[in-house]
């Protein structure tokens, strides 16, 4: 007898010798079991996963002398000839040679025969995507109503190729490529049938090389037993096929994330020099990557598809990288193989890859930024979890009183003195916030204003800055002890240590310095007043949507929040729209500082000192 190759002298024979489709398998059996077969399957998938092998395997089944029967015995008259490809009853077409109207036209005249020795004809398609248009549509009919003792079966590579409409009248099994080991495991059991000494990571080789095809895994052992003999190690299958060993893809890999880059560099032009494939170097590299990937979402995930070689680096590994470096450095190799792939010079644009996957490891992405800032904000330091130590209390300082100014709206202009039912009311001077009564709210109309004090002790009272406009206030500071702090409910002064036109700057620094994005909808509202646990703000006409916006659920939240920590207890939020309202001066004139305490900002501040960064001004336009 003439020598027979591997993939055809080792092809399934039953349906338990087909691999890694145990979902397709035990369909297919139960369906013979149950006596509910259709009349039409369509197997897709890669190459040398199993599809005309499985096709042949159910019409063995189905045409047993025993059956129909999920177990052929494969020793019968019918078995054997549809083993050898000669039976009268199954009939293998090549969708690729036999794709025009008329060979169906011809298929379609003789389905209506009886079949000649078994139960039921069985006409298997393989590549049925290379029909015409005009071949599939003669075969719709017969399709969807052929006689009872007819099967089709359909095999192909690209599904989306094939018509919806017949796609419609089919049974479709997805079958998978085939694990990594499982591949690795046939081989072994070939070796050892061929007496061919075959070394486990010479195994992993090939079938890492296969891509999840057991018939090129096998065409790969066949070649390799007649270049080496009965001995092949990794070795030979490296040189006779140009893969790289899986060592150093990972000993790259390892270099990229420990930022090594000339470790890197120096081995890719080892790799050059014993005339490797660049590309799939790049391809490995990239399975490798992807395999890191899952292995940090899911390490069981990969228990048939990787080495223990790859695993063990895969759990010394993963710990090096957060999930976004990971995916950075992907996208970056990922961009450089859609580069290499038309290039003249591979070599060039394969080290350059790597010295930008290097580079992006270095970057500070913006989750990076924001969970630093969080820190900072818990803590007061990078990295801290704690909390930051309350601020000891100290006596507030009596408030001047507002000056007016030319600047100063008419009292008939001025809604909030008119609307505004209660105001907070002045500090109580120099008594500790923490030996006050409940606090007094009293009509805004009577809030007197305080003479301005001869001399004010140091550190209290608002600081002035020196300069040609003098005596402008400088922008409030969130280190002052002067401005009330967001702290514990306890600790904070109670409701009515400001009036109201000072308590309506500092809400407003509040949500900035918080979430300035919806500082915008705030500043269009006029505080109507506190009473009652409630905060009530006023917007004017058409801002209908500024009204919706600011009590959304999550916005009502906030601002209660911050009204709490402001007051010392929880107030209820309440706004409407009210003709004739005007934004207060304060909204103005805090907008107007926003720049200079954003600056300011300790928070910012130590935000700048650890990324070493700058506040640039926007370019115009």
């Amino acid at each position: 007898m003439s020598y027979q190759v591997f993939a055809r002298k080792y092809r399934p024979q039953v349906f338990d010798d087909v691999l890694g489709q145990d979902h397709v398998v035990q369909t297919l059996k139960n369906a013979i079991l149950q006596r509910r077969l259709a009349h039409a399957y369509l197997f897709v998938g890669p190459r040398g996963t199993g599809k005309t092998s499985t096709a042949r395997i159910l019409a063995k089944g189905l045409n047993c002398v025993h059956g129909p029967t999920p177990n052929p015995c494969g020793v019968c008259d019918s078995c054997r000839e549809i083993a050898q490809g000669i039976s009268l009853d199954v009939l293998e077409i090549d969708g690729a040679s036999n794709n025009s109207v008329d060979q169906i036209r011809e298929l379609r005249d003789n389905v209506r025969f009886a079949p000649v020795r078994g139960r039921y004809k069985l006409y298997i398609i393989d590549e049925v995507h290379m029909l015409s248009t005009q071949a599939f549509n003669a075969l719709l009919k017969t399709l969807e109503e052929p006689p009872e003792h007819v099967i089709f079966v359909f095999a192909t590579t690209e599904v989306h190729k094939v018509l919806p409409t017949i796609l419609s009248r089919c049974q479709r099994f997805d079958l998978r490529r085939i694990p990594t080991q499982v591949i690795a495991r046939h081989l072994a059991f070939i070796a050892e049938q061929e007496n061919v000494r075959l070394s486990q990571p010479a195994a992993e080789a090939i079938a890492v090389a296969a891509d999840g095809g057991l018939r090129d895994a096998e065409s790969m052992l066949d070649q390799l037993v007649a270049f080496c003999g009965q001995d092949v190690g990794e070795k030979e299958v490296l040189e006779v096929f140009g893969l790289t060993s899986e060592r150093v893809v990972i000993d790259i890999f390892r270099a990229i994330i420990t930022r090594n880059a000339a470790e890197a560099l120096a081995l890719i032009d080892r790799q050059a020099e014993a005339g490797k494939d660049f590309g799939r170097l790049l391809a490995d590299l990239l399975v490798f990557a992807r395999s890191l990937l899952v292995f940090k979402v899911d390490p069981a995930a990969l228990r048939d598809e990787v080495s223990e070689a790859a695993r063990a680096a895969l759990e010394q590994l993963h710990p090096q990288l957060e999930t976004g470096e990971l995916l950075r450095l992907i996208q970056q190799l990922a961009e450089t193989e859609s580069v290499l792939k038309w290039s003249a010079n591979k070599r060039m644009h394969l080290e350059i890859g790597v010295i930008r996957a290097v580079q992006s490891l270095e970057e500070v992405g913006l989750d990076s930024v924001l969970e630093a800032l969080q820190d900072l904000r818990s803590s007061g330091q990078p990295g801290g979890k704690a909390p930051a130590p309350a601020r000891k209390a100290r006596p507030a300082a009596p408030k001047p009183a507002a000056q007016p100014s030319p600047a100063t709206p008419p009292a008939e202009r001025r809604p909030v003195a008119e609307k505004v039912p209660a105001a907070i009311t002045a500090a109580d001077g120099g008594t500790p916030a923490g030996e006050r009564g409940p606090a007094k709210i009293i009509p805004a109309a009577e809030v007197q204003p305080q003479p301005q004090a001869a001399a004010e002790p140091a550190g209290t009272g608002p600081r002035r800055e020196a300069g040609p406009e003098g005596g402008k206030e400088a922008a409030p500071r969130a280190e002052d002890p002067a401005i009330p702090q967001s702290q514990d409910p306890a600790q904070a002064p109670p409701e009515g240590e400001w009036p109201l036109q000072e308590f309506w700057p500092r809400f407003l620094t509040e949500i900035r310095s918080k979430r300035p994005l919806i500082l915008s909808w705030v500043e269009k509202a006029v505080p109507l007043g506190i009473e009652d646990g409630v905060f009530r703000l006023g917007l004017p006409e058409g801002e209908a949507l500024t009204l919706e916006s600011l009590t959304r659920a999550n916005n009502r939240k906030f601002i209660e929040n911050i009204l709490a920590e402001l007051l010392g207890r929880p107030h209820r939020l309440e706004a409407e729209i009210r003709p004739g309202l005007e934004p207060l001066p304060a909204a103005a004139r805090v907008e107007a500082d926003s720049g200079a305490a954003f600056k300011n900002d300790p928070l910012i501040q130590k935000a700048l000192e650890i990324f070493r960064a700058e506040i640039q001004a926007a370019e115009p336009g």
